[in-house]
C-alpha cells in the first residue's frame, strides 16, 4: 500500500505553533491550502533545527546564485503571522524524520516530514522521486523563499517563548525550582 502524503504546494499558511503552557507545550507544524488543513506534532528541538537549517539553506542559495534567486534577506512584513494555530487541531502524526531541499527550477523550499516509526530506518525516497513508494505517513510542503523566511521568523519566536534558561547550566528553569547540575544539586538561597 502506498504511503499517505499530505501535499501542500504554495500553501496559504505554513507555521510552527504550540499548545499549552511553557514547560508543558506541544509543538506543531500546520499547513493550510484552500480546504486542506494538515497538523503534525514534533519536538521543540526539531522546530529549532528545521528553522535554523531553512535559514542557512536560503543564505547558501543566495550566495551560490549571486543573489539572483528570488529570496528576501529578511522575512517580508506582509507575511508576518502571529495568529494562533487553526482549530480544530487534529494531529495527523508525530514527526520522526525531516528532509529539506531546494528546487532550483521552481525556486521553492521543499520540507518533508515523516511519521515516526518503530523501526528507525532511513527515510523513504522523496515523494517527487517515488510517489507510489511504501512508507510512513508524510507531510510535504513546497514554499517560496519569502514564505520560508516568514516561517523561520515565527518558528524562532515560538521556540523562544518557552522557559528561560538557567544562567549556569543552560537547562530550562522550572517555576517550582531548578536543581542545577552545575551546582551539584544545591539550591541558591538569598541571605536574610
Amino acid at each position: 500500500m502506498a504511503r499517505v502524503v499530505h501535499f501542500h504546494d504554495a500553501p496559504e499558511r505554513f507555521v510552527a505553533g504550540t499548545v499549552g503552557d511553557p514547560g508543558q507545550r506541544t509543538f506543531f507544524l500546520q499547513a493550510r491550502s484552500r480546504d486542506l488543513l494538515t497538523t503534525v506534532a514534533l519536538e521543540k528541538e526539531q522546530v529549532t533545527v528545521l528553522a535554523e537549517r531553512v535559514d542557512a539553506m536560503l543564505d547558501e542559495v543566495l550566495r551560490l546564485t549571486g543573489g539572483s534567486a528570488v529570496i528576501p534577506a529578511l522575512a517580508p512584513q506582509e507575511l508576518s503571522d502571529d495568529a494562533p494555530l487553526e482549530q480544530p487541531i487534529i494531529e495527523e502524526f508525530r514527526v520522526g524524520t525531516l528532509r529539506l531541499a531546494w528546487d532550483s527550477d521552481q525556486e521553492r523550499v521543499i520540507i518533508e516530514a515523516y511519521e515516526v516509526t518503530e523501526e528507525e530506518a532511513d527515510p523513504p525516497p522523496p515523494v517527487d522521486e517515488e510517489p507510489e513508494a511504501e512508507g510512513p505517513e508524510t507531510l510535504v510542503v513546497r514554499i517560496t523563499g519569502a514564505q520560508a523566511r516568514a516561517f523561520v521568523q515565527r518558528a524562532m519566536a515560538v521556540v523562544s517563548q518557552g522557559r528561560p534558561p538557567c544562567p549556569f547550566c543552560g537547562n530550562p528553569l522550572d517555576p517550582e525550582g531548578h536543581l542545577c547540575p552545575r551546582l551539584n544539586g544545591y539550591r541558591r538561597s538569598t541571605p536574610d
